[in-house]
């Protein structure tokens, strides 16, 4: 997360042009009938969204104005799908701003890179694994869960760095050049909690997950029905 200080004007203003359209559109494409209709995706918002606020609030504040915390959206893209989860996204944020551990300023910035690029990558990741057909519940587990997380903080890492160093607002370390072998230890993590919670979810409440075809990863045999000759 990045302090409002360390972000040009341009930058601020690029992030609500990017960020508000896409939560606009994702407001129109929410479920709300269906939502409002069934007390149980109401609380699986409500729990998903404080889950995901107190994530955001175990970090680690540098004195520079930028701030380290889990992402998480991998997990809630997959269990609200795509336009809920920016949507619950948002709420965090805002209680964020509210709690002064985020600047409103940079919220547009924040939300673009934190909430939409790994709802995006989540997203595309699990249309490929859709249209694969596979029928093993652990190519869904990996896949979607742990790559899509893991290429989520990738992303997210990468672009953060790239929009201070073109800032030039912050001063960035001498050891950037060693910042590929600290890119492990804030990837695994960020792919083990996820990918957690998504086979604990596949297990126990796949009905949950709104990404998860039940009917062919459940019903469906794992192996082949073709004899081997």
């Amino acid at each position: 997360m990045i302090g409002a200080e360390l972000l040009s004007s341009a930058s601020l203003l690029l992030g609500w042009l990017i960020y508000l359209p896409v939560l606009l559109w994702a407001i129109g494409r929410a479920p709300w009938v269906e939502l409002f209709s069934d007390s149980r995706r109401q609380h699986l918002l409500f729990g998903t969204v404080f889950a995901l606020f107190l994530l955001w609030l175990v970090r680690r504040d540098f004195d520079t104005g930028v701030s380290y915390h889990f992402i998480g959206m991998t997990a809630v893209t997959l269990l609200l799908d795509w336009p809920l989860a920016i949507v619950g996204g948002l709420v965090a944020q805002l209680g964020l701003v509210m709690l002064g551990r985020q600047d409103l300023v940079a919220v547009g910035v924040n939300g673009a890179l934190l909430i939409l690029l790994p709802v995006l990558i989540t997203e595309c990741v699990a249309i490929l694994v859709e249209r694969a057909q596979p029928r093993n519940p652990f190519v869904y587990i990996f896949c979607s869960g742990f790559f899509a997380a893991a290429l989520s903080a990738l992303f997210c890492l990468t672009l953060s760095l790239t929009l201070l160093w073109y800032d030039g607002l912050f001063a960035m370390p001498e050891w950037l050049e060693d910042f590929i072998g600290y890119l492990w230890l804030l990837i695994f993590p960020e792919a083990f909690i996820n990918g957690m919670v998504v086979s604990a979810l596949v297990v126990f409440c796949p009905e949950w997950l709104e990404t998860f075809n039940r009917t062919r990863y459940l019903s469906a045999p794992w192996k082949d029905d073709d004899p081997k000759s």
